[in-house]
């Protein structure tokens, strides 16, 4: 079996009941969101594991903010 393309995926989705294509939205927003979530521990972790070997050093959230600013 090929994999879907995205125009099969719209074309599928568009011959699906108007409640059905709902639900589909909401599922996919609600995987969307559970992988940012997992994505996000992930990172957390592994930054939480840099501090406590000293590899971050601890900073104020201002300084912080003014960084991310200054990256722009």
């Amino acid at each position: 079996m090929t994999a879907p393309t995205l125009d099969r995926v719209l074309r599928d989705a568009g011959q699906l009941r108007p409640d059905e294509r709902d639900i589909l939205e909401d599922l996919l927003r609600k995987r969307r969101i559970e992988a940012w979530r997992t994505e996000a521990a992930t990172e957390a972790k592994k930054d939480a594991a840099a501090f406590r070997k000293g590899k971050l050093k601890a900073q104020s959230v201002e300084d912080v903010i003014t960084r991310l600013r200054d990256t722009k």
